[in-house]
Parts: C-alpha cells; sequence; structure tokens
C-alpha cells in the first residue's frame, strides 16, 4: 500500500479501514522536549518532524483557560500567573506537570454573572493572521485538523471554580452547572462557526473533559445524563451537521459512560488510560466496531525499553484490526523518556503498525 498521509490516515480509522500503518501521534510535555533539545534535537523543528510521525494541528478559538493572562511572578524554575478567569496558578518550568492551582476567580453565581460576560462571541477573538498564514501549509501537507472546544466538567473545575465547588456544584446546584457549561460552548461553537464559515474548515472537533480517575468517576450516571450529557451531545451534533469528527479526550477510568457516548455518536475517545484502570484490548472487543480508539500505550513504560516493546508488539496487532486505532501514550510522554527511548518507540509503532498490502 502507498504511503499516506496524516489527514488520510485519520480518514481510514474513522471509517474502521486499514491504511498504509496506523496513526502516531503523541503529546509530550514541554519539560520533555525542553530535555530532547538538548539531546540533539533542534531546537527549531517540530517534534513530529524529527520522529516522522504524524501530525494534529490545532484551531483554538477565543482564548483558552490554560493561557497567560497576567504573569504575576517569575523565577527560574516556575511562573505563578492568571488567566482571563483571574484564576492563578504555579507552573513548572522544567518539570512535567499540570499547574498546582491557587486561588479560583469564579466561586458562586455572582461572580459567574460577572464573569460571562468574557464569553461574548466576537470576531476579534479569532486569530485570523495565524489562520491565514498557516491554514494552506496544513492542507498542502496532508495534516489533520481539528478545532479544540473548552468546555463542560474538566475545564470548569480545573481552570475556573476549582474542584469541591464544582462537585459540590453539581448535588447543590446543579442549573448553575449547566448554564456555565452552556455558556462555554455556544461561545466556542459560535467562533467555530465563524471560522468555518470563512473558509478555514476542520476535519473534527476535539475537547478534553476528564470525567473519571483511578477505577472510579467523578459523578454518577444519573449525574453526567441530566447536567454534562446534553453538551456532549450538542457538540457531537454540530460537528456531524458539519460531515467532520467528534472527538473526546476523558482521563481516568470512564468505562460506565462508554456507551452514552457511543448513543450519542461520538467517532473516537483519548487517552484510554491504562493506569486508572482502562483496559485497551477489552475496549476494543467491546467497542472497536462503533468507536475509534486513541492511545492505550502504557506511558509508565516509555522509559522501560524492553517492557514497553512487549507492550506494544503485543496491544499494537490488536488495536489495529480493521482499523479505528490511533496509536500513543495513555496521556503524555513524561520528562523521564529519552530522545532515543522515545525514537525507538516510534520506530516500532510503525513497524508493527504497518498493514499488510
Amino acid at each position: 500500500m502507498s504511503e499516506m498521509t496524516t489527514r488520510e490516515r485519520f480518514l481510514r480509522m474513522f471509517e474502521h479501514r486499514e491504511a498504509d500503518r496506523v496513526p502516531i501521534i503523541d503529546s509530550p510535555w514541554n519539560a520533555t522536549i525542553e530535555r530532547w533539545c538538548g539531546e540533539g534535537m533542534p531546537k527549531d523543528i517540530h517534534f513530529t518532524e524529527f520522529f516522522e510521525i504524524d501530525r494534529v494541528v490545532d484551531i483554538i478559538p477565543g482564548k483558552p483557560p490554560y493561557q497567560e493572562d497576567e504573569i504575576l511572578e517569575e523565577t527560574e524554575h516556575y511562573r505563578i500567573y492568571k488567566n482571563s478567569w483571574e484564576t492563578k496558578f504555579k507552573q513548572w518550568k522544567h518539570w512535567a506537570s499540570t499547574p498546582e492551582y491557587l486561588e479560583f476567580g469564579v466561586f458562586d453565581r455572582e461572580s459567574w454573572d460577572k464573569a460571562k460576560s468574557r464569553l461574548t462571541p466576537r470576531r476579534d477573538h479569532i486569530d485570523w493572521s495565524f489562520l491565514k498564514r498557516n491554514y494552506p501549509n496544513w492542507r498542502k501537507n496532508g495534516w489533520w485538523i481539528q478545532a479544540q472546544l473548552w468546555f463542560g466538567f474538566d475545564i470548569t473545575h480545573s481552570w475556573i471554580v476549582g474542584t469541591e465547588k464544582m462537585l459540590l456544584a453539581l448535588i447543590e446546584d446543579p442549573e448553575w452547572c449547566m448554564d456555565i457549561f452552556a455558556t462555554e460552548l455556544e461561545y466556542n461553537l459560535a467562533l467555530c462557526q465563524m471560522i468555518w464559515d470563512a473558509g478555514y474548515q476542520f476535519d473534527a472537533i476535539f475537547w478534553p473533559d476528564d470525567m473519571g480517575f483511578k477505577h472510579s468517576q467523578f459523578f454518577s450516571m444519573e449525574m453526567y445524563r441530566s447536567i454534562l450529557k446534553p453538551f456532549h451531545q450538542k457538540a457531537i451534533d454540530w460537528a456531524h451537521q458539519k460531515k467532520i469528527k467528534a472527538h473526546l479526550h476523558s482521563c481516568g477510568d470512564i468505562r460506565p459512560f462508554i456507551p452514552e457516548l457511543i448513543d450519542m455518536g461520538l467517532d473516537a475517545l483519548n487517552p484510554l488510560e491504562v493506569k486508572a484502570g482502562m483496559n485497551p484490548v477489552e475496549l476494543k472487543a467491546k467497542y472497536g466496531n462503533q468507536l475509534t480508539l486513541h492511545g492505550g500505550i502504557n506511558a509508565v513504560l516509555y522509559d522501560q525499553p524492553e517492557k514497553i516493546k512487549t507492550e506494544i508488539e503485543q496491544l499494537v496487532p490488536v488495536m489495529m484490526n480493521n482499523g479505528g486505532y490511533i496509536f500513543s501514550s495513555d496521556h503524555s510522554v513524561p520528562s523521564s523518556v529519552s530522545l532515543e527511548d522515545f525514537r525507538q518507540i516510534t520506530q516500532l509503532a510503525k513497524r508493527v503498525g504497518t498493514y499488510s498490502a
């Protein structure tokens, strides 16, 4: 089979058909990229080009919640900043980690009512010059283009309101939670519609909404169905009206929710977090004909060459059967993984993940 572009591979996987090989992508932390540059990777090259793996590019409407709005303190090792929601974070510069959340600017209905005006969609919330400069090259290279949406439980509890407050609100004031989710989603979809109408069309929507942790979920099925699911459904329906794909990133053990996601028409699920209790082989057996599975390679083993080799050789042939699989770690590539470690992983994934002619 002749060599395909990333976009061609992705489309085959979503159609549950074989390609030349499985798509190979991943998400290294900034500290991991820093290490690789110190070990020989040029700083002016994207890591996907260096390792000759697949490339996914993001269209980000508006200002994402992780973006720095104001730097409050900076040292050699960390930066304290706040985002547009006035949430304060401490982010380590050279360690692979999520931020430490210090203080939240939205904490009740009153503070939310003041803050939600920031989510009035406007054309100047889109970086048109970035799209004009880069979009033709993305299409020319055959990369997969996705629009990143920022809405739902995970974005709200981690970047805007705080986990404890959000979990209590799901019980005590679900209408408030739904108002937040609705406002976030409507803002994102309105900007995406502007981008689409301007001719910058994309292949999928992708959004993070972590709903689980180790061997459990943050909320019950009843809560999911009544509070959060309607907004997942609306996002999926919007994508399908455009005849594009809907791709969800949800960390943790979310096994009880998978039938609900499939019933809504979700096209792909990531990251299949092994350490949380997700078993990729079991998921393939149960849902592999209905859902494209993305991830499931245990990142804990990435810096253990013999163990990760065994993992890939055993897992990938099962996952790639009849298409419907995208190779990547079950979350992100930690900074314990050397340049050579990752080179060996990607080369092995290409070899094992190649379909016969």
